[in-house]
């Protein structure tokens, strides 16, 4: 690992241990969000390889984690040294649909011809360490594209993106890590790492994952009526648009104080139960208004 991604490991580290910033950062610092709920987050990461390429998976998580000095793991249980049938379906529903170059067709091909599985665990997260955490599994995911994964996937979230995104993401946290910018390494992880807008017009659109960075998820109502025309996918990127400038919000000013400026309901996740990797403990964040364009 190069001395710049040393550099960078080094600032994450006093992130995770709680180490004042430097004053630089001090000022972007993001605001920790209350838990409303016991469960800590954790990060499970999908990596597809060659045919009879699981070995080599395993070794080269394995080194990526010795160099991240941290508590991530390789799960044996899941991990898998031969194609599993669901990749194609599960990877076209996790495609990052916001970035229009989120994934190409080279990636869909990967997915369609992978001939192993591995599957990696994060450590039990709290939202001090959320952000650090993901920078980290964010590092680990490019390291592992470096050296020999095919496709990449964020199970927490059920988000993908192809092997040119994924790097594009990780090049922005890491120099937001060299400029000691903690709402940048923040919002770039959470772009990598949650998905948005999932849901529809009945139920609303929302965000899935930020919990793996310390936020609450933001939900935007829509109110359509049965004889109104459904929201068109130029509305959903600007649903998406609105969801990410309430994320901003909240990690540089605060949950409480951004919420109450928008005048937004946050409350628990009841979206899933509290046993899955997706269920958020510090709430959803929702936008009780019909939805505009405007």
């Amino acid at each position: 690992m190069n001395s710049r991604r040393r550099g960078v490991l080094t600032f994450l580290a006093g992130l995770m241990l709680g180490q004042p910033l430097p004053s630089k950062a001090s000022s972007k610092a993001a605001a920790f969000a209350a838990a409303r709920s016991s469960y800590k987050p954790r990060h499970v990461l999908c990596f597809l390889g060659g045919q009879n390429g699981l070995a080599a998976l395993e070794q080269s998580a394995r080194a990526g984690i010795a160099a991240l000095g941290d508590d991530f793991s390789v799960d044996e249980e899941y991990s898998r040294d031969k194609p599993d049938d669901r990749m194609v379906r599960s990877f076209n529903i996790c495609w990052d649909r916001v970035d229009p170059d989120a994934y190409q067709d080279a990636d869909e091909n990967a997915v369609a011809a992978h001939g192993s599985v591995l599957y990696v665990l994060g450590p039990s997260m709290t939202a001090e360490t959320a952000v650090a955490t993901s920078a980290k599994a964010l590092l680990l995911v490019q390291y592992m594209l470096d050296h020999g994964a095919v496709a990449a996937k964020g199970e927490s979230a059920g988000v993908a993106h192809g092997v040119q995104r994924w790097n594009e993401l990780s090049e922005q946290m890491r120099k937001a890590a060299a400029s000691d910018d903690l709402l940048a390494i923040a919002r770039s992880c959470r772009l990598a790492l949650a998905r948005r807008p999932i849901g529809d017009d009945a139920d609303g659109m929302a965000s899935v994952g930020f919990h793996l960075v310390g936020l609450p998820d933001v939900l935007v109502t829509i109110g359509r009526k049965d004889d109104q025309p459904r929201t068109t996918n130029e509305e959903q990127l600007k649903i998406a648009a609105l969801i990410d400038e309430i994320a901003d919000e909240m990690a540089r000013d605060g949950v409480e104080a951004a919420l109450r400026r928008r005048h937004i309901e946050l409350s628990d996740d009841t979206r899933y139960e509290e046993s899955e990797y997706k269920f958020n403990p510090f709430g959803v964040a929702t936008v009780a208004r019909p939805w505009s364009a405007e």
